[in-house]
This record gives C-alpha cells, structure tokens and sequence, in this order.
C-alpha cells in the first residue's frame, strides 16, 4: 500500500488515480489515516462481502465484544491488575 499525505493527493491526484487501480492508498492527515483510494473492483469486493454479511468478520466481532464483555465483568468484581511493569 502506498501512504501519501492529503497535501501529496492533492497535488499528485491523477498520479494517484491510475496507482489505485493497482493497490489501495492511504491518505494521511496529520499522520493518521484520514481515508482510502481503491479501485472500483476492490469497492465491488467489500460491497459483496458487506452484503453476504461477512459472516467471518461478524464471528471476530461477536468474539471480541464477548471478551470484553467478560473482561470487564472480571475487572469489576477483582479490579485491574496493571501495575507499573504492565504493558497496559
């Protein structure tokens, strides 16, 4: 992927058009991703899988919510155990 500032799409958009019918680009503002330049195809892609369901990113989903459901669950009941050598 290529990752360009919005000032460089700005300047370099038709440059960035045809790159984008080979990889997606990032376009960064204030050195976070601020949007996405694909190709129609790859527009098409995530269209179909969003209308399919995506039933793989919905399971990672429904996953994710049931640990952090049960993480807080436990932090309530036991509190954190971050300390001052935790990585949190």
């Amino acid at each position: 992927m290529i990752t360009v500032t919005s000032v460089e799409a700005q300047n370099r958009f038709g440059q960035l058009l045809d790159k984008a019918q080979r990889e997606p680009i990032i376009i960064t503002r204030h050195g976070r991703p601020a949007a996405y330049m694909i190709s129609p195809q790859d527009m098409n892609e995530l269209q179909e899988a969003r209308a399919r369901g995506d039933t793989q990113g919905k399971a990672q989903r429904d996953w994710a919510r049931a640990s952090a459901e049960a993480w807080n669950e436990f932090d309530s009941k036991f509190g954190s155990f971050a300390d001052e050598h935790s990585t949190l």
